[in-house]
């Protein structure tokens, strides 16, 4: 009986690595194992990445809502807390995005917030 090397498939399992692998410097985005290790670390790092991504810009929004806050005489704890007291229910992308680009907005929020604590 014939060897059979379904190589179809295992072309289109290759070339399918090697085009995710394109743009790679050297041996990675042409050579199969070499593309493949690599590629697998990458998508390991962009999946992970996906993640860290919103924690990031979560701390970048605080520290500017806090720098904004403590410009007005307020921490940023005691705004947040001033703030869910006075039933104020914006995040805290559209309050950092409202610190930088309102400033007269942001504080009359900063003097809802005082009067909610």
């Amino acid at each position: 009986m014939a060897r059979v090397t379904n190589a179809a498939s295992s072309r289109r399992r290759r070339k399918k690595i090697l085009k995710q692998a394109k743009g790679y410097r050297g041996a990675r985005g042409n050579l199969l194992r070499a593309a493949r290790l690599n590629l697998e670390r990458a998508l390991k790092y962009a999946y992970r990445d996906r993640r860290v991504r919103k924690r990031q810009f979560r701390s970048l929004w605080i520290t500017r809502i806090n720098a904004a806050a403590r410009m007005h005489g307020l921490s940023y704890s005691r705004f947040m807390s001033g703030l869910k007291e006075a039933g104020v229910e914006l995040d805290r992308k559209v309050l950092a995005d409202l610190a930088i680009s309102d400033p007269k907005g942001f504080a009359q929020i900063v003097e809802l917030a005082r009067r909610g604590v």
